[in-house]
């Protein structure tokens, strides 16, 4: 891995370490507790010195060396401040030939236990506590990414693919909070374990003259962690790789699932299932690469600590050390290896961590929100009229355009009628108004106030819109009905299904109001989806509505009923209604007619219809069908 790559998953992680703020007090206990626990480690190891040593019989050897070198035992001897404050106040711990006496036993089963609980309760107290942090953190984490894309420009979601959006929230999320909730509570406990250890061993090493072999042990060390930063490498690149490729498998559910009736329409079962197999398959692939990876770390680890225990036992050998000195050596050895293999988890952990972290700070840092005047004008009414001023936009920076100095005034009360061809921009005109997208030249005026102006939240509660695809969420009807309406009472959902000529279907069904729609309002038909959408922008009663191609899927008998409703709710506002069926619109003040993002033609339909241009054609075209 380069500098440059290793520097920015540094960077990445303390990005997300700095998110653990709100929760530092856990944070602290958890860290705490992590030092506790290499401290008992330090303890167990100084007490069952104290046990192996005379009952391994080296204790008369190490006593007469000792003597022999000048050496105070009282002091030389013992490892802990515990064992020589014991001697200091005439509390033996070994009788002269190096036998435990029943003071020293009673003090090790003392101290050992108290050791070992004090190991327990600190192990308890670091995982919970930092695992808490990590899972709340992710959760955060996960909150922000959805907050983040539900404020995104429409463009951004024009370009976007919603199963890509909803991988990253979800499976990428999922990957760093298993990692995390385990990473934190290991590299903050892990380390202080062999902190400890390696300290008892350089101690007791000084006390025994066998520091040189030890620090030549130490120095070899480091060998045990060339596999970890070796395959950690191999691990992130595969792990990328694997979300990639999960990304795209949710993708393809989202859009075979959401598309369900057009796969069997056209009998594409058999086809969808072989693609989705080709796509899952090439998952699973790179899952393996990166699960070989990780798995090939431990084995590798414990090969190369294998062969440093050998050499450590055959230079024991031709030193003649007695074993009563390797022993705490050897066991502290095997007590490190434990938190040295979970530091080694951890860096994989760490590696596939950076993956998904990389591609979630990726999706936070892209922001396509429309910019937000400061201070914002706050709109809580329309009184006057609306005004498109030379407006020009297009979808992408360097496309064709949409519209193109288009002129418009359109007073309070009064009915503006769109029409044209498909793609003619009659649509995203509307858009403009509801500021979905700001004019790439030219203003959009609400009372002469420029919509780039004003606060998008106060601007839209002015505007009702009923979308020529309907959206229905999979809640009840009712829900549905008092979507952006939330205080609104039962009476009043009623009250505007009844306007909408919706009421009667409705209360058909035995659960009424409390039926579950569906996804997408899977379980209505198409009249019956669009009735409950016009009851909802009924029920939110604003100024300003917008109608696209709101009877479209109406039919002939359904759509008379639906229209008068619509007509009831037109009266005394504001309303732009995009239409194909003319004969729905010939009652407007004013019906513009667009081709190819101008206003070509505009009047009443009187007017439209005695000039005999495009409008009088397709009236024509439709009426004589």
């Amino acid at each position: 891995m380069s500098v440059q790559a290793q520097q920015k998953s540094t960077a990445l992680f303390w990005r997300l370490l700095r998110r653990t703020r709100p929760y530092r007090a856990r944070l602290i206990v958890g860290i705490v507790a992590g030092f506790l626990v290499g401290g008992s480690i330090f303890g167990i190891l100084a007490n069952v010195e104290g046990l192996l040593l005379p009952l391994a019989g080296g204790g008369q050897a190490v006593a007469e060396e000792s003597v022999d070198d000048g050496e105070d035992i009282s002091e030389g001897g013992r490892l802990t401040k515990a064992s020589v404050w014991l001697e200091q106040h005439n509390v033996p711990l070994q009788t002269p030939d190096g036998r435990m006496t029943w003071q020293g036993l009673l003090a090790s089963i003392f101290l050992l236990p108290l050791s070992v609980a004090l190991k327990a309760v600190a192990t308890f107290l670091n995982r919970y506590c930092m695992r808490w942090v990590g899972s709340r953190v992710v959760t955060d984490l996960r909150n922000e990414m959805f907050d983040h894309l539900e404020h995104q420009s429409l463009s951004f979601f024009g370009k976007s693919d919603v199963g890509q959006l909803i991988s990253r929230t979800t499976n990428d999320a999922s990957v760093v909070e298993h990692i995390i909730a385990g990473t934190i509570s290991d590299a903050s406990r892990a380390p202080f374990e062999i902190l400890f250890a390696a300290v008892f061993v350089v101690i007791f090493s000084l006390q025994r003259g066998m520091l040189p072999l030890v620090m030549g042990m130490l120095l070899i060390f480091p060998l045990c962690v060339m596999p970890i930063v070796i395959l950690g490498r191999l691990v992130k690149r595969h792990t990328r790789g694997a979300l990639e490729r999960i990304s795209v498998v949710v993708s393809r559910m989202h859009e075979t699932f959401t598309g369900i009736r057009v796969v069997k329409a056209f009998d594409m079962e058999a086809a969808e299932s072989a693609r989705f197999q080709k796509i899952n398959n090439g998952y699973f692939r790179a899952l393996i690469r990166a699960l070989r990876a990780e798995l090939l770390m431990t084995p590798l680890m414990e090969s190369v600590a294998i062969l440093l225990a050998i050499g450590f036992f055959i230079v024991c050998y031709i030193r003649d050390i007695p074993l009563s000195m390797i022993a705490p050596v050897g066991i502290a050895c095997v007590m490190v290896y434990k938190p040295v293999k979970q530091l080694a988890r951890v860096n994989a952990n760490i590696q596939r961590g950076a993956a998904a972290l990389g591609r979630i700070f990726e999706l936070l840092d892209e922001d396509t929100r429309l910019p937000i005047a400061d201070p914002a004008v706050v709109v809580d009414g329309f009184d006057d009229k609306v005004v498109f001023d030379g407006v020009s936009f297009a979808y992408a920076a360097a496309g064709d355009p949409v519209l193109s100095d288009i002129e418009l005034e359109v007073s309070k009360g009064t009915v503006v009628a769109l029409v044209g061809e498909t793609g003619s921009g009659k649509s995203t005109l509307a858009n403009l108004l509801a500021r979905f997208y700001d004019p790439v030249d030219g203003r959009v005026l609400l009372d002469g106030v420029d919509l780039r102006e004003t606060d998008p939240t106060s601007l839209r509660k002015l505007i009702g819109i009923v979308t020529q695809e309907t959206v229905l969420f999979n809640d009840t009807v009712a829900a549905n009905i008092s979507y952006g309406t939330p205080d609104a009472t039962r009476e009043q959902i009623e009250e505007a299904a009844r306007q909408a000529n919706a009421h009667d279907f409705i209360v058909a069904d035995p659960d009424g109001y409390d039926r579950v729609v569906g996804e997408k309002g899977f379980v209505l038909s198409g009249g019956e989806r669009q009735r409950v959408a016009i009851a909802r922008a009924i029920l939110k009663n604003p100024p300003i509505l917008i109608l696209d191609e709101a009877t479209s899927a109406l039919d002939t008998v359904t759509e008379k009923m639906v229209q008068e409703a619509i007509s009831r709710v037109m009266a005394h506002r504001t309303v732009f209604a995009i239409a194909h069926r003319l004969s729905t619109i010939r009652h407007a003040d004013q019906i513009c007619l667009l081709d190819k993002g101008r206003i070509v033609e505009r009047g009443t339909h009187d007017e439209l219809y005695e000039v005999a241009g495009r409008y009088r054609t397709l009236c024509d075209m439709q009426f004589s069908g």
